[in-house]
């Protein structure tokens, strides 16, 4: 982590100091991270949390910033099947942001490095208007393992998802109708990257993506990428009471950051991966299958008629906070 002012030295020490030890050839320090080579092909993933737009400083603490920022990252690494290794963080500061607050980022971020084995190696501070927390986190598939993508949708692959949808959309509307403690504001503050079922799903499914904007939009990129429909069962969608009541099986759908995987089986390997998952107490819901086409159509069943929404475009809605509050 490079600096140009003499005070910048001393965040960068108080940063590190929450982090172990890189045990890479070159780690923090030089002008770039030197790292071991590996038998299993590379995974890179690069992605940022910005003030305003994916947290506010007044509800969020500096931990639950530095968790989500890695978090993001890990749930990308996660969707390709890949085991996290390594990681570089870009850190742009405000005057006001101080080193209590740097350390409560750091140890947010660390925390969840360790839960899942994945190493600081260097990174960069600099000084802006607004906080932001840019990551560049590495995973390895092991040797002979091809990547999970987007593209290897067939028709007649069976659709799953992890977890449940749309409490990560609620906690934000809670937070601001002034509530600061729920369980989907700790989804919110606290996504939780599926990395285990990445790595169990890799032996079976055809294609996988990770649910950052919403299953209405990215199922149609994965249905897009594997040149297929989709059928969507919309009354087996995992959603809980609170999230039905106050935002409906359409704002589930449209929610966004629930970091949870969809995945795409072929209908061969269904029972294997259902009962691999029952073994390793990961959650998941069979929601519908892929169909020959039109290609990104999506047909919902299910009894009723639904529409589904579009999911967050950064550059059409502006920020999710932001949004948020024109919602509320």
């Amino acid at each position: 982590m490079s600096q140009k002012r003499a005070g910048e030295f001393t965040f960068i020490d108080l940063f590190l100091s929450q982090f172990p030890r890189a045990r890479v050839p070159v780690g923090p320090g030089d002008d770039c991270a030197v790292l071991a080579p590996s038998r299993g092909a590379q995974c890179i993933t690069t992605d940022a949390v910005v003030e305003d737009v994916h947290f506010t400083r007044a509800w969020f603490s500096p931990e639950d910033i530095g968790h989500k920022a890695l978090a993001v990252n890990l749930s990308d690494l996660a969707a390709m099947g890949s085991l996290p290794r390594w990681f570089v963080c870009a850190l742009a500061l405000p005057r006001d942001f101080s080193r209590r607050a740097l350390l409560g980022l750091a140890r947010g971020m660390s925390a969840l490095a360790r839960e899942h084995g994945i190493v600081l190696v260097g990174g960069n501070f600099s000084s802006a208007r607004e906080l932001s927390v840019t990551l560049t986190a590495a995973g390895e598939l092991p040797p002979g393992s091809p990547p999970l993508t987007r593209a290897g949708g067939r028709p007649g692959d069976v659709l799953y998802v992890s977890g449940t949808l749309g409490e990560a959309r609620l906690g934000l509307a809670q937070l601001q109708a002034g509530r600061r403690r729920s369980p989907a504001i700790l989804r919110q503050k606290r996504p939780v990257p599926r990395i285990a079922l990445g790595r169990l799903a890799s032996r079976f499914a055809s294609a996988a993506l990770d649910l950052s904007d919403g299953l209405g939009q990215d199922l149609g990129h994965l249905c897009r990428a594997s040149g297929t429909g989709a059928e969507l069962d919309v009354e087996q969608l995992p959603v809980s009471r609170a999230v039905r009541a106050s935002l409906g099986l359409e704002g589930a759908l449209a929610g966004g950051e629930d970091y949870e995987l969809l995945l795409a089986v072929p209908p061969g390997r269904t029972s294997a991966f259902e009962r691999a998952c029952l073994r390793a107490e990961e959650s998941i819901t069979r929601i519908g299958r892929l169909t020959p086409g039109p290609v990104g159509h999506i047909r919902v069943t299910g009894g009723r008629a639904l529409r589904l929404p579009a999911g967050f475009d950064h550059f059409q809605d502006g920020g999710r906070i932001d949004r948020s509050k024109r919602e509320g």
